[in-house]
């Protein structure tokens, strides 16, 4: 229930419109019972000879308890003067008199029922607006370890269909949980007006019934969170074959893959039909033994009628009309504890999101940076991942000045990409720290540090968005010129103005209708128009052809003009002109120096790779 409170809280900015949904609810629900109590002078004025019975018998009486006092007294009230507008005249104008108002009550009743509807609605969509936002602000507060540890489809999985099984338990929640209650309270005071002893032996389903809907309601709680698992899984299955549908294919596996989808789907199909079996118990059981109620109370309300005549057939007929509107709204409310639990199993999912603490963020009064005016220098630095002990990076010391370009080479598995994410702060080291101009980077405002960089990398990021929009994406408005300009310097132009719609072009996901070396230039200029004064190069040739690395060399040439630039190079004939070069080892720098320092030291693996790679061009 603690969870399911939690959900309710985002109700909060959405009072105005909860407490118009009840006022509609608690006059829909006042007309519901009136159309139903007309009923009674309706039967007496169709079937009763007398128009004086009628008068006195037609309205129900008040309930006779000494509880109620003044309470009597105003109903008494009303009901005398109903009955002096109502039932004067002749049977014809008393007939059509009460036909208006059952047309009226039913006119209102239904206007009240779909403003009621309207002003739920707003509160639920608005509420499930704001947490699946929510959830997914806090995503981009999350650390990358974060997105390391969790499979994109099980992400994706917990904003969309957790949130919305959500949406349809706190959607049928409301709605039995406010118009329900209210269409029973008035039921129930119209039976009890009628025959008190009928509606508390009317009554008595209502405790068996709440035992067994608890016992099914924590069933269900577990099923449903199994099930939301298993939703996770087929959509981390979808988002995985999609994506890498080229090797599906060219490794033969489609086979494979539809054995495993269509085993997830059956074992989801199993667990929603166990889900439904359960679910669906309640309402049935909670039927039954309303109608064993209901045919016991017809035969003992049927002996006050024929034997006793306490009660007149227009009477019970009301009662009966009354006790059976009870009925459908019960069922609903024996329906509640379950659907809590079904969104109480799902938004534990949400909120596991939402509960995880961003490591990666400010200090308290973190200091404001708008520019890279000396070094950066990395400070006996170590690191390794929350899960491992094994240390990526080991006591790594080295300062770039301003305007240097550090080329960082070694193996894969090196800590090479590692080393150069600590410098946005996708991650933060272990041990020791990184200064930019004496300052320890976590004492900088994050969104300052990270305008101060630019980043392009082998696994080129875009948008299924134009062209435009992929190149100014974070820079907010720019001029054409400024765009043109940065698109010629990456070597991006001319095939940008051969694309059917230029710059207003759709470049597909990841920008799949583009080629490798046109997505990096794309990539490239980006970069330029952000016009960083420090650049992160993550092997930024390494997977183009000759012909487009050649172009993107020159782009990256410009790039890299009078920045201060950090380049992870796998080709090495693309980093003679660094300032520095370290080799990296194991993540220990094992080698520091240039070019041809490093080719000059014998037994070196700086040499051994450049010779390798020599080798194999040749």
């Amino acid at each position: 229930m603690k969870i399911y409170l939690r959900v309710l809280s985002y109700i909060k900015p959405f009072r105005k419109h909860l407490a118009a949904s009840i006022i509609f609810t608690i006059l829909y629900a006042i007309l519901n019972g009136a159309s139903i109590t007309l009923t009674i002078p309706l039967l007496d004025t169709l079937f009763a000879q007398d128009s004086s019975v009628k008068t006195e018998q037609s309205i129900p009486k008040t309930i006779n308890a000494p509880t109620l006092g003044w309470i009597n007294e105003i109903i008494d009230s009303i009901i005398t003067s109903f009955k002096e507008i109502v039932f004067s005249g002749s049977q014809n104008q008393i007939l059509l008199k009460i036909c208006l108002l059952l047309f009226f009550s039913f006119l209102l009743k239904n206007l009240f029922g779909y403003l009621q509807s309207y002003y739920l609605a707003f509160v639920e969509q608005g509420m499930i607006r704001d947490l699946r936002n929510q959830a997914y602000f806090h995503l981009h507060k999350l650390p990358m370890s974060y997105f390391k540890n969790e499979k994109t489809g099980n992400l994706i999985s917990r904003l969309t269909n957790d949130v919305y099984v959500v949406q349809t338990s706190v959607s049928a929640v409301f709605l039995n949980m406010i118009r329900e209650p209210f269409s029973i309270l008035v039921f129930l005071l119209i039976a009890l007006s009628i025959s008190w002893h009928l509606t508390l032996f009317s009554l008595l389903v209502i405790p068996i019934s709440a035992g067994i809907i608890g016992w099914i309601g924590l069933k269900l709680r577990k099923q449903t969170w199994i099930l939301q698992d298993k939703m996770s899984e087929i959509t981390t299955t979808l988002h995985e074959t999609i994506t890498g549908v080229k090797i599906v294919k060219a490794f033969g596996m489609e086979y494979y893959e539809n054995k495993k989808f269509s085993g997830q789907t059956f074992s989801f199909f199993k667990t929603i039909l166990k889900i439904n079996r359960i679910r669906n118990a309640a309402p049935h059981i909670t039927e039954v033994l309303s109608v064993i109620v209901g045919c016991v109370m017809i035969y003992f309300g049927g002996q006050l009628v024929l034997v006793d005549k306490t009660l007149s057939a227009s009477e019970f007929i009301t009662f009966l009309l009354a006790i059976f509107q009870m009925m459908p709204p019960i069922k609903e409310l024996s329906s509640v504890n379950n659907r809590i639990q079904e969104s109480s199993a799902a938004a534990e999912r949400v909120f596991e999101i939402l509960d995880t603490e961003p490591r990666i963020k400010n200090i308290e009064s973190p200091i404001n940076k708008s520019d890279f005016e000396e070094s950066l220098e990395f400070k006996n630095v170590s690191f390794h991942y929350d899960d491992s002990d094994e240390l990526i990076l080991d006591s790594i010391n080295i300062k770039v000045e301003k305007g240097n370009i550090l080329a960082i080479v070694g193996s894969s598995g090196a800590g090479k990409t590692t080393m150069v994410d600590l410098i946005p702060r996708f991650y933060d080291p272990t041990n020791g720290k990184i200064l930019i101009d004496g300052i320890d980077l976590k004492d900088v405002k994050l969104e300052d540090l990270r305008k101060l960089l630019g980043i392009v990398t082998q696994e080129t990021i875009l948008f299924n968005e134009t062209v435009r929009s992929n190149i100014s994406y974070g820079i907010g408005t720019c001029t054409d010129e400024n765009l043109i300009a940065a698109a010629k310097a990456a070597n991006a132009h001319n095939f940008i103005i051969d694309l059917p719609n230029g710059y207003d072009t759709i470049i597909g996901e990841k920008g799949t209708k583009l080629s490798g070396g046109q997505r990096q230039r794309l990539s490239i200029a980006r970069a330029l128009l952000k016009n960083p004064p420090i650049m992160i190069l993550d092997e930024a040739t390494s997977a183009l052809d000759n012909e487009s690395e050649v172009l993107v060399q020159e782009a990256i040439e410009r790039l890299m003009a009078e920045r201060t630039t950090f380049v992870i190079a796998h080709r090495l004939s693309t980093i003679r002109n660094a300032h520095r070069i370290i080799v990296l080892d194991k993540g220990k720098i094992v080698q520091d120096g240039k070019h041809d320092e490093l080719l000059s030291q014998e037994n070196g693996i700086y040499k051994k790779l450049y010779e390798l790679q020599f080798r194999d061009q040749t």
